[in-house]
């Protein structure tokens, strides 16, 4: 398993279990409908770059657009 997914501190990142969760959802939709993705795939899945985009500051929440009301701490 990726070495981001062993602490909770990626979830916080964004926002909690659901924002998360839901942030890998729509990117892993978008690469399989022809996204590129923002770091090297090296051979592996659609999961573990969406994970390494997150992790990497590559992608996060808009928050503005998406309407989601921003709660928690941000690092």
């Amino acid at each position: 398993m990726n070495e981001a997914l062993k602490s909770d501190d990626i979830v916080e990142k964004i926002g909690g279990r659901f924002k998360f969760t839901a942030l890998i959802q729509r990117r892993i939709a978008q690469l399989i409908n022809g996204a590129r993705p923002l770091v090297e795939r090296d051979g592996r899945s659609d999961f573990e770059v969406v994970i390494e985009e997150i992790a990497t500051d590559k992608i996060t929440i808009d928050w503005e657009k998406s309407g989601i009301v921003k709660t928690g701490t941000s690092k």
